[in-house]
């Protein structure tokens, strides 16, 4: 029986503008800059027999142009393979480049091919990916982070908050974590009191609190009756975070920053977190993330990826345990379709794969891009 195989992949890297400046806790701690753009790492891929899938990964202030490198030196290795081997070509991406690890950047890199692969599969099979993972849900219940960052003054907050739930939103999540306490709690009453009971509420605190603000602030926090505290301690914390999930009652949250499979494994492995946070475009994709909810699940561990929606509603409707979805709408200029709220859930979606293609705008913010063939790699460059 003839195969079909990997013909083609183009790469492309784009930078998304937000509207205005963006900054959580570890701004106001002076660790970073106000968040102004996201780099974005598009993967397409043809095959001989004319099937496409589209993928992406994303970074955060730093890395855009160096996923964007590492995705182009290794991505050749694909040309002429068996598009739908996606286990075996992951396993083939990350030892083409392995000098520089098995995590990281180079994971981040390849997760946008990864990704790419699986929205061509569920493509090939007329499903959405969700469906082909194999959905427990047809709908996912969904929160709102964007409108709830430090760097908005709380009457704005609010104001989104009702915003949001006019919208069908299930959830809204504050950030929290300035250097002084009581801005967090006074927001945090506010938005509590406008919320009202309506909807869950959840707060994330970006890794910004050493072990003992964290348990203080946590206790101070737990009169809320929140759906999780994200983020108290720093990312690899571990212990620290096993001891905070231990000595409260709110449900603990982390795991966004994690780049690797291995480091999810050790967060579920210490009783850490009771929400694992994985995000598919920093831990190398579908493959991966599926290797990180099969160790949660065994964990009876509940699950909120991060960012990425377009993506984690479709795992997130595969995940049998509790699960939510984040809601964001910084990319929604990049593609022609929208997720859909319903009820407090985000839907999933009815097209095949991912459901979503790229919009004229993506290609207006593109800044580099090549298409890789048996040729070899061509190069273009944008105004």
């Amino acid at each position: 029986m003839p195969t079909d195989t990997i013909s083609a992949i183009k790469l492309s890297l784009a930078w998304v503008p937000l509207a205005t400046p963006i900054s959580d806790a570890k701004v106001f701690t002076g660790r970073q800059k106000p968040l102004t753009r996201v780099a974005m790492l598009f993967a397409e891929i043809e095959t001989k027999d004319g099937h496409t899938g589209l993928g992406f990964s994303y970074s955060k202030r730093a890395g855009g142009r160096g996923m964007y490198a590492h995705a182009r030196e290794v991505a050749d290795s694909l040309i002429g393979e068996n598009p739908a081997d996606i286990g075996r070509l992951w396993n083939k991406l990350v030892w083409a480049g392995a000098s520089v690890g098995r995590s990281g950047l180079s994971t981040q890199a390849i997760a946008a091919i990864d990704i790419a692969l699986w929205d061509l599969k569920a493509k090939r099979a007329n499903l959405p990916l969700g469906r082909l993972l194999g959905a427990w849900r047809d709908g996912v219940p969904s929160y709102n982070t964007s409108g709830g960052f430090l760097s908005s003054p709380l009457p704005e907050v609010l104001d989104n908050v009702e915003a949001s739930i006019a919208g069908g939103i299930g959830g809204i999540k504050i950030k929290v974590g300035h250097p002084d306490p009581k801005v967090d709690l006074t927001r945090l009453d506010a938005v509590a009191k406008q919320i009202d009971g309506r909807v869950a509420l959840m707060v994330d605190a970006n890794q910004q609190w050493d072990r003992p603000t964290a348990l203080r602030m946590c206790r101070a926090m737990e009169q809320y009756g929140l759906v999780w505290i994200e983020e108290p301690l720093d990312a690899y914390d571990i212990e620290g975070h096993a001891a905070l999930a231990a000595a409260i009652d709110t449900p603990i949250a982390s795991g966004e920053m994690l780049v690797s499979a291995a480091e999810h494994f050790a967060m579920i492995d210490a009783r850490a977190v009771d929400f694992i946070q994985p995000d598919a475009a920093r831990v190398g994709g579908i493959t991966q993330f599926q290797r990180v909810t099969a160790r949660a699940e065994q964990a009876g561990l509940m699950m909120a990826p991060h960012f990425a929606m377009e993506i984690h509603v479709h795992v997130s409707a595969a995940y049998p345990l509790g699960t939510w979805v984040e809601h964001f709408d910084w990319l929604d200029p990049l593609f022609n379709e929208r997720q859909i709220l319903e009820g407090g859930k985000m839907m999933l979606s009815t097209r095949p794969g991912l459901g979503v293609t790229l919009s004229d705008q993506a290609r207006a913010w593109t800044e580099a891009s090549c298409r890789i063939d048996a040729k070899g790699c061509t190069d273009h460059t944008h105004g």
